[in-house]
């Protein structure tokens, strides 16, 4: 029950961030989403022994988590899910590699452990740069700037829904659990034998809240497409200063030098 009231107020806190009145919010939306694609490209392009390359990379989010004000903290927190999966791929790989490809004093640094960290790093920062998209953006901004660039109507009518439609989930499995908890007083968790009841119960009554909604929604006009507001400019320096990061960090090894004059 507490995991289910924290994801509903992360997602409500991506939401009261992206309404805030900084200077990245006033940015245009389009601007920002062309640069969290590139960052996320050149980033997902190093190897998987190129682990100085990466570090590098990390900069921009870190940079831009503080200039806009972002708590840190935040961001780590929602990535500590994504955290234990990537751990787990990674660690599956120790034993397939284990050629030592380099020594810090005395640990044998070896391809697995460096292709380990490689990817640990590239999660972090990936989910970092579009973690600060979309608490600077919001996601009906995104989606209007997919709309821009010509993605399908239905596509992010989809993808727009489909974010909405999970807070709608969440509260019902917060009901679900806080009922069952009341039934069950100091068990901890929920029975295995209750899950396949709950589940059932769980989408039966997000079935019945959503056409709730989306009546709701057809009473208000909608007709399959959502307006896009009003349109944000600017940001293209944004976009300029972040090629040029992204280059700089891609074709020069710049931590290697620095490691090298030190």
């Amino acid at each position: 029950m507490d995991r289910l009231h924290r994801a509903i107020k992360d997602v409500h806190r991506l939401d009261d961030l992206a309404a805030r009145d900084t200077w990245l919010n006033r940015l245009g939306p389009l601007p920002k989403l062309l640069a969290v694609a590139l960052y996320l490209a050149v980033t997902l392009s190093f190897g998987r022994y190129q682990l100085s390359g990466v570090l590098g990379m990390g900069l921009w989010p870190l940079l831009v988590l503080e200039l806009a004000d972002f708590a840190t903290a935040d961001a780590l927190r929602a990535f500590a899910p994504a955290a234990a999966l990537l751990a787990v791929v990674g660690l599956c790989n120790l034993p397939f590699d284990r050629a030592v490809l380099l020594h810090a004093g005395p640990l044998a640094v070896t391809g697995g452990m460096l292709s380990l960290g490689v990817l640990l790093a590239k999660g972090l920062f990936c989910f970092l740069a579009v973690w600060v998209l979309i608490a600077s953006t919001g996601m009906e901004a995104v989606c209007a700037a997919l709309q821009q660039l010509h993605f399908p109507r239905v596509l992010t009518t989809t993808i727009l829904l489909i974010y909405r439609y999970i807070i709608l989930l969440l509260q019902e499995g917060n009901r679900l659990a806080t009922a069952y908890a009341l039934r069950a007083p100091g068990q901890k968790g929920i029975h295995f034998r209750a899950w396949g009841s709950l589940l059932g119960q769980l989408l039966l009554r997000s079935i019945d809240r959503a056409q709730l909604v989306y009546e709701s929604m057809q009473l208000r006009g909608f007709a399959g497409t959502f307006p896009l507001g009003p349109k944000k400019h600017g940001g293209w320096l944004f976009l300029a200063v972040t090629v040029g990061y992204c280059a700089v960090f891609r074709a020069v090894p710049v931590f290697e030098l620095v490691g090298q004059l030190l």
